[in-house]
């Protein structure tokens, strides 16, 4: 099938096929809040949902760091979801969703439980420790509220801010990596419908640009001023010598969509395959790769499951390009602008 008519097949409009553009907040009621610690590169980023949004998790690789991913499973009662955290800070970053616990709270927003209310905010964070020295600096609940009061619509911050402030890519050989970081993106269906991502990017992996199957960042080549080809050395017989344990790739997929929770699950399972397409290599043991979907239901037609998955897979991919691509460069790990340059 060709390109074009495959874009025809999911009803996108043609500008959809060019270079990633808008942002998660392209879906309404959607809002996302981020923080940045100023003594190391590390901090976090909150989605904000608007009422009665559904939930769903998918989980890859073998060393994720979340919190309240059990409570989204299809078969489980809490249907509602009122925020998702993305952090840095490696397991002590699971803390700051009690900050925004306690700022949704203070709203009187959450799930309703013997005359309160009990905030849903599922969590996920990324291995950043060894970034900028200070380990013992790392997110906690006080980033978390302030990403949640500060958070709004409209454009979103991108590149080493937020959960993306610390994070890094092309970490599995030659010790060589470079800067990732946190991106958006959406994209637009028929009849109003809208899918949006935000993924930050600390990847084991190099990544891909989907539409010249070239890398854009990952492992630097010996004199550090191009990109080894990660296929290749892949396919190699050297010894992998990476950092392959700082690592995971976690990010936020959103719709207008009205979904239930076994199909926002879906949503999310086919949502993972644009995260293998831009990492490679993605899920592995040093991974705890995993994407959350939120499902708004501002539309009140039928979903169609499988174009809005088609979507999200399109969009976590575009994302993660426009993370490295709006990063800034760390001592020892320079950004895509830095090889720009040279």
């Amino acid at each position: 099938m060709s390109a074009f008519l495959f874009v025809a097949a999911l009803g996108l409009h043609a500008q959809n096929s060019a270079a990633p553009s808008g942002q998660i907040t392209d879906v309404p009621g959607i809002r996302v809040g981020q923080y940045t610690l100023t003594e190391r590169p590390t901090g976090c980023t909150v989605v904000l949902a608007p009422p009665n949004t559904v939930g769903a998790v998918d989980q890859r690789g073998g060393a994720p760091g979340t919190r309240e991913t059990s409570l989204l499973a299809p078969e489980n009662m809490v249907e509602v979801v009122h925020a998702i955290v993305l952090s840095g800070g490696s397991a002590y970053g699971l803390s700051t969703a009690d900050g925004v616990m306690r700022y949704l709270s203070e709203q009187n927003i959450g799930y309703p439980v013997s005359g309160t209310v009990v905030p849903i905010v599922p969590a996920a964070i990324l291995l950043d420790l060894s970034v900028g020295g200070k380990p013992e600096i790392r997110p906690g609940p006080e980033c978390g509220y302030h990403a949640a009061a500060t958070a709004a619509a409209g454009v979103v911050a991108q590149g080493s801010v937020g959960a993306g402030a610390g994070a890094t890519v092309g970490k599995f050989a030659n010790n060589r990596p470079m800067k990732g970081g946190i991106g958006t993106a959406s994209l637009r269906g028929p009849d109003g419908l809208v899918v949006g991502a935000i993924i930050a990017v600390n990847a084991a992996g190099s990544i891909i640009d989907r539409r010249t199957g070239k890398p854009v960042a990952g492992v630097r080549t010996a004199d550090g001023g191009g990109l080894e080809d990660p296929f290749a050395l892949i396919r190699g017989t050297s010894r992998v010598i990476g950092r392959e344990m700082e690592n995971t790739t976690i990010g936020v997929v959103a719709t207008n969509a009205r979904l239930t929770k076994a199909q926002a699950l879906r949503v999310s399972i086919m949502a993972q395959d644009g995260l293998a397409r831009a990492i490679f290599p993605a899920h592995t043991p040093g991974d705890g790769d995993t994407l959350f979907v939120l499902a708004t239901g501002g539309l009140t037609d039928a979903p169609n499951v499988s174009r809005i998955g088609s979507l999200a897979a399109e969009v976590v991919s575009d994302a993660i390009l426009r993370a490295v691509r709006e990063a800034t460069g760390l001592p020892g790990y320079p950004a895509v602008r830095d090889l720009v340059k040279r």
